[in-house]
């Protein structure tokens, strides 16, 4: 059943937001005779301290445990919601497929504060806070969602002053609408070749190869490039994109797919263009 992606500043109310889904989901699913079992999955249930957001090393192994998390627990039984940051549109990315590769509606709730009011109640919570430095670093950094993008969609953004979650709305997209089939991006299936992983990362490879090369040849900013492997350009964005973030990107999504994931050969190049692409605007 459906996955629930919260996001948000820091201490912008994502916590009671999930509370107050959860009741509306629980009453309406005993008025509707449904058995399903919802979890929360958030920083307190993973043992995951404030302090981790101070370290990138340690940032990025609680967003491993939370995926890892989701992943576990998601499943045609269970409703899983996901309060966490998700700041990061390339990890809301990442959740999406794992929704997608079951089978199961998705959608995001954004908590839609002002950052100064975000702070205030950082400042003033009893239990642990944010550090004020980690705070305007994260918030600084925070992708706002955008529900033209098939990730954050659909999108549900809840002001701070909002009495009531859209609970009715909340329902018909996660519980009524029918979830859309898996594509080839997304599902698992055995591996038919032993050369997976050879082609998975000859593939990704010489995508990142032929970027630099065009880049240096085209300049930043230039229309989208036409790389090996792949049906789908990659945006050209307006920056220079080093090496090493490439380089990076590529780690990640090869050990995303080593791990959970076994890609129809012929569309690696497709798949890791459209990773890029979400990564690199």
């Amino acid at each position: 059943m459906p996955l629930i992606v919260l996001t948000g500043y820091p201490s912008s109310g994502k916590t009671q937001r999930t509370n107050e889904i959860k009741e509306y989901l629980t009453k309406r699913l005993a008025e509707e005779n449904k058995s399903l079992r919802i979890h929360i999955i958030d920083d307190h249930s993973l043992h995951v301290p404030k302090a981790a957001y101070k370290d990138a090393r340690e940032e990025k192994k609680a967003r491993g445990a939370l995926l890892s998390a989701v992943e576990r627990l998601l499943s045609k039984d269970d409703i899983v919601i996901a309060d966490g940051l998700n700041y990061i549109k390339g990890f809301r990315y990442q959740l999406y497929c794992v929704a997608r590769a079951i089978g199961t509606p998705h959608c995001v709730v954004h908590t839609g504060v002002p950052a100064d009011i975000a702070k205030e109640w950082n400042r003033s919570r009893n239990d642990e806070k944010y550090d004020d430095i980690v705070f305007d670093e994260l918030v600084s950094r925070y992708e706002e969602p955008d529900e033209r993008n098939r990730w954050d969609s659909p999108l549900f953004t809840i002001i701070y002053d909002d009495k009531e979650i859209p609970g009715d709305k909340l329902w018909d997209a996660v519980i009524l609408k029918k979830p859309p089939p898996p594509n080839k991006s997304t599902v698992s299936k055995p591996v038919s070749s032993t050369n997976y992983v050879y082609e998975l990362d000859k593939a990704t490879l010489e995508i990142i190869n032929a970027f630099v090369e065009q880049q240096k040849e085209l300049g930043p900013g230039g229309m989208p490039m036409t790389v090996p492997r792949s049906t789908v350009k990659v945006i050209n964005p307006s920056r220079t994109v080093t090496l090493s973030e490439l380089r990076r990107l590529r780690k990640q999504f090869v050990t995303y797919n080593k791990m959970n994931t076994t890609l129809d050969v012929n569309r690696l190049g497709d798949v890791f263009v459209e990773y890029l692409n979400t990564n690199l605007e």
